[in-house]
């Protein structure tokens, strides 16, 4: 896909012509905190792959997008605990979902 804006961006993981995972980067994905971007999102291994690292090696590579774009920071939200911390992530506090469900942000500086 050609376009001129740096996100959104959609990345998929193969193993040969099989999508075993994937993420995307996007401008925004909380209405209630559009001044933290871009966004990590959509993180997805197959379950029959997991336990190989691939989601670490996932969100690696999304820090290094982020990073050739010229952001120094990243953000995420989630319900996970314990998971996106393994990987150098801080929690920042709570953001709520278009159902006014709570969620948790993350960030990590790139």
């Amino acid at each position: 896909m050609e376009t001129e804006s740096d996100v959104p961006r959609f990345y998929v993981l193969l193993d040969g012509d099989r999508i075993v995972g994937g993420y995307a980067l996007l401008r925004s994905d909380l209405n209630s905190r559009q001044d933290l971007f871009p966004w990590f999102a959509c993180l997805h291994v197959d379950p029959e792959y997991r336990g190989k690292n691939l989601g670490g090696q996932l969100q690696n590579h999304a820090i290094n997008e982020v990073k050739t774009k010229g952001y120094d920071k990243l953000y995420l939200c989630t319900d996970l605990t314990d998971y996106y911390e393994k990987n150098n992530w801080a929690y920042i506090g709570k953001g709520y979902l278009l159902d006014d469900e709570e969620t948790r942000i993350y960030e990590i500086c790139i």
